[in-house]
């Protein structure tokens, strides 16, 4: 990754997590274990080996933290928190306050963005780990063989690293479009968009995945002409697709424009802007733009491994993991977005406590024990769990769905907050809960009940009688479990409920 230069963050930035001047150690004899890779998945599994007196090495090319830390997770939140409050402004007037067309300085908002980064870096930084008693290596690693591991560092020099157990935890990168023209244009991609100094005035956005449309809705905001043009015919395309249609229409009254359904076709570099060429509905398009963001996929880091050489499987999609995240090198496991699932900060750090269970204890830890929520925080935010309603193949039993709408929750009338809603899929003999979708405000952090709910098998009418404070928006949930409990009231039971009441004296 490229940080600006001479900026007072990014140097501090790169000071705590890929310091120039880094001391690389001496290997020890033999590790119990080596990991490769700094980001999430590469930090929790190195530090709960330190932890458990395992003698661990950690081994990091670019930046400690990876993508979360760098030009993921925490930069973009950083960005969408400013452009969530830009709504609020703007809509200023309909709650008696002043009136404001929400005006942006960008370039104070990116050194925001850049501080924040910054000060949240410690927690990733190199020192931080070697202070856990963690051999921490910043160089290339790649394998020699099948319990070796050389680390090519910036200088030339090269150290071996023999172990007993090994974590490839390398991330992944932007996929890119083999499309005629495209390095006429320079699109930029998640790993450079911070970098951006200066709004552009109009931006271009390929692929409707969370990144797109986060970014997307956050310039269009901050006051660029937004386009998005993607393959896919809805936005999110993994969601549900009424879900994903509220996202849709908020893109659209942002001024978003949208372009589904269309296929690129080439990138031309113009005198003062980037043309767009694409296909649709059989008609063919030109867009213009200042600049333009790919988010079109991730593709795992794995050229410079050397993967076979010690025996690991690999395809396009990633290192080839059985489902205890052993590769086919009984030594080395893999986990985080390197095997192509789950491309996820809160997986990646799920996945490495299942390695170190099963590499140093002899678990039974397993990847699809794993219930992993989903979450893409554009406004409103859109959070999956577990199963949906067309899933019932998958779930081998017939499934169904309750749903109940924002607009009848107290707290969202009272705070303006009416758009989506929550849809909750069950088994439909048992009504144990089997998965959630919610599009709506803090989407997100309204995800985790669900997800335990899903983990723990419970019955949707079990929430009929959890106490939520009032007003709150999660009371949505117990709406729901009175919704689930009057449902299962068939014919005969209310009849015989009825003749009870009138019964009692």
């Amino acid at each position: 990754m490229t940080l600006l230069q001479n900026n007072e963050h990014d140097d501090r930035l790169q000071k705590l997590v890929g310091p120039r001047d880094w001391q690389s150690p001496q290997p020890h004899r033999l590790y119990d274990l080596v990991v490769i890779g700094g980001g999430t998945a590469g930090l929790v599994s190195a530090a709960i080996a330190a932890g458990l007196g395992a003698k661990t090495a950690l081994i990091e090319s670019d930046l400690m933290g990876g993508d979360c830390l760098n030009y993921g997770c925490v930069p973009s939140k950083a960005l969408l928190a400013v452009s969530h409050r830009l709504r609020y402004l703007r809509e200023a007037a309909e709650y008696g306050m002043p009136a404001s067309n929400g005006e942006v300085d960008f370039a104070k908002i990116m050194q925001r963005l850049r501080k924040l980064r910054a000060d949240i870096a410690h927690h990733d930084s190199a020192q931080r780990f070697t202070d856990l008693g963690i051999d921490v290596f910043i160089g290339q690693g790649e394998f020699l063989n099948e319990d070796t591991v050389h680390v090519i560092s910036d200088d030339g020099g090269l150290r071996a690293l023999q172990f007993k157990r090994c974590v490839v935890a390398t991330g992944a990168h932007p996929a890119s479009l083999h499309i005629e023209g495209i390095d006429t244009v320079a699109p930029m991609t998640n790993r450079d968009i911070f970098n951006l100094e200066k709004l552009p005035k109009r931006l271009t956005v390929i692929g409707a995945g969370p990144i797109g449309v986060e970014m997307a809705q956050a310039f269009a905001r901050f006051g660029s002409k937004v386009s998005m043009i993607a393959l896919d015919n809805q936005v999110l395309p993994r969601e549900d697709a009424e879900a994903a249609q509220v996202v849709n229409q908020a893109l659209q009254d942002d001024g978003v424009e949208l372009f589904l359904g269309a296929q690129v076709s080439k990138f031309v570099a113009g005198d003062s802007s980037k043309q767009i060429h694409f296909a649709l509905n059989g008609q063919s398009h030109v867009v213009d733009a200042d600049e333009i963001l790919l988010a079109t996929g991730r593709t795992p880091n794995i050229d410079e491994l050397d993967l076979a050489k010690a025996g690991i499987s690999f395809d396009k999609v990633g290192v080839k993991v059985n489902d205890k995240l052993r590769t086919s090198n009984p030594r080395v496991y893999a986990a985080g977005d390197v095997i192509g699932d789950f491309q996820l900060t809160h997986a990646a750090d799920a996945m490495a406590r299942i390695v170190i269970r099963n590499a140093f204890f002899f678990g039974k830890s397993k990847l699809s024990d794993l219930v992993v929520p989903w979450a893409t925080y554009c406004d409103p935010e859109l959070a999956h769990v577990g199963l949906h309603l067309g899933d019932s193949e998958k779930a081998m039993c017939e499934l169904d769905m309750l749903r109940f709408d924002f607009k009848d929750i107290d707290r969202n009338l009272l705070e303006g907050e009416t758009a989506g809603f929550v849809k909750v899929v069950i088994e439909k003999e048992s009504n144990v809960v089997r998965g959630a979708t919610i599009v709506g405000n803090h989407a997100g952090d309204l995800i985790g009940e669900m997800t335990l709910a899903v983990q723990n098998k419970m019955k949707l009418s079990d929430f009929s009688g959890i106490i939520h404070a009032y007003p709150t928006t999660a009371s949505i949930f117990s709406r729901l479990g009175d919704k689930a409990s009057q449902a299962r009231l068939t014919p005969f039971v209310a009849k015989l409920l009825k003749k009870i009441i009138s019964w009692r004296r």
